[in-house]
């Protein structure tokens, strides 16, 4: 009679527990990692990033959050833009329940060391700014690697297009980081510059924290560039428009840059020497002159969030829009899978339907062949001015629909 009483107290007492746990279960929160250089003391790309998602984020919950009101949270890494820290700060994200997929930041060779670990984990990767072709043009299939945002096969023809049309110049000179990035940005530039119809004369590479490119420089102009291909971040970038500002007129030769620069304090750290020289960056985002619904809704965000007054003052803009964009495309995927399970919500970012977003109208946003939402038709050149804005030098058409 004892055992009877007792083992109905047990049933009991498990139906009650099932009956508390299920609604808290069902409520934890959905978590996206962001592992990004925040620790990187020059750089703003990590913190526009981390704004992009959370304000997604923020319109994902407010509209009922994904899986039957499941809220999205985000959880933050900091990787100093080192690989061998993000790959520990990946494998601790991947651990984490309920966890679908991690963000990078601006670093290509933190990308790069993460290929195989995420896919060896199953985790999703999601890039928001690193360019280098192999983090979606790899080899693993099937691919956990998703990228919106700008490569380096696109970039390359249109910086080489830009020296040629409309700076003047058939010669060009290359100067490169020793790193995966630099190593991707020089295939691509070798490739391109054939069908752009131009030159190049020299290549010379540099590594991180070199306190002079000027040699590098001197070297390329006297091979006959007549403009430089730069491929660097905030630091080096400045470095070299501050060596180059100091030249005779005569000697300074125009610099079409990558887009690391815009990631950073560029225009800070080159102070007015950036008026001296003719610089022109990459580009695949910009905030002025956009009056989209959408674009509308996150520059208010930015201004409600962050204190980001207007357009011209948002740093890093493709970062916060790539971020957005592909936050809400990857809610999309989750709700599709009805699951949390990786392998489905990976699955479903392949199956995606049209999705107006922020920086474009996404017919297919990615395919099982195609793990790349943007197309070369974003790229564009812009200019920073003294105020530090940076201004877009011509718009693609981006097939926006007033969202």
């Amino acid at each position: 009679m004892f055992s009877k009483t007792l083992g109905a107290l047990l049933v009991a007492l498990t139906l009650l527990a099932s009956l508390v746990s299920a609604p808290a279960a069902a409520q934890a929160p959905v978590l996206i990692g962001l592992d990004a250089e925040f620790g990187h003391k020059t750089s703003t790309s990590a913190q526009a990033i981390q704004q992009g998602i959370e304000i997604a984020i923020e319109e994902i919950n407010a509209a009922g959050g994904v899986l039957g009101g499941r809220k999205l949270a985000l959880v933050v890494r900091d990787n100093r833009a080192l690989p061998a820290v993000g790959v520990d700060n990946l494998r601790e994200l991947a651990a984490m329940p309920d966890l679908v997929g991690v963000f990078g930041g601006k670093f290509s060779p933190v990308f790069l060391e993460w290929l195989p670990v995420a896919h060896q984990l199953g985790v999703l990767m999601l890039d928001a700014w690193g360019s280098a072709d192999p983090i979606t043009e790899n080899a693993y299939r099937p691919s956990y690697s998703f990228r919106l945002s700008l490569k380096d096969a696109w970039a390359a023809p249109a910086m080489l297009k830009f020296a040629r049309t409309e700076r003047g110049a058939s010669r060009v000179g290359i100067l490169l980081p020793n790193s995966g990035w630099g190593r991707s940005n020089r295939n691509a530039l070798v490739t391109a510059a054939t069908s752009a119809g131009v030159s190049i004369v020299g290549e010379h590479w540099y590594n991180w924290g070199d306190p002079s490119l000027l040699e590098q420089y001197r070297s390329l102009r006297a091979a006959g560039a007549e403009a430089i291909i730069l491929v660097a971040n905030e630091a080096e970038g400045a470095l070299l428009v501050r060596e180059v500002a100091a030249q005779p007129p005569t000697e300074r030769l125009p610099i079409i840059s990558h887009w690391g620069v815009t990631g950073g304090a560029f225009a800070e750290l080159a102070g007015p020497a950036l008026d001296q020289v003719d610089f022109a960056v990459i580009q695949t985002f910009s905030f002025i002159g956009v009056d989209t619904p959408v674009a509308k809704r996150v520059l208010s965000a930015l201004k409600t969030r962050y204190g980001i007054d207007g357009a011209e003052r948002v740093r890093a803009p493709a970062g916060v829009a790539h971020a957005y964009d592909l936050t809400h495309l990857l809610a999309r995927a989750i709700a599709r899978a009805g699951s949390t399970d990786r392998a489905k919500v990976r699955a479903a970012m392949e199956k995606l339907p049209p999705y107006p977003g922020l920086v474009r109208h996404y017919e297919r946003p990615f395919t099982p062949e195609r793990h790349d939402a943007l197309g070369p038709e974003q790229v564009f050149m812009a200019r920073y001015t003294a105020q530090d804005v940076l201004v877009p030098l011509a718009r693609p058409a981006t097939g926006l629909r007033g969202r």
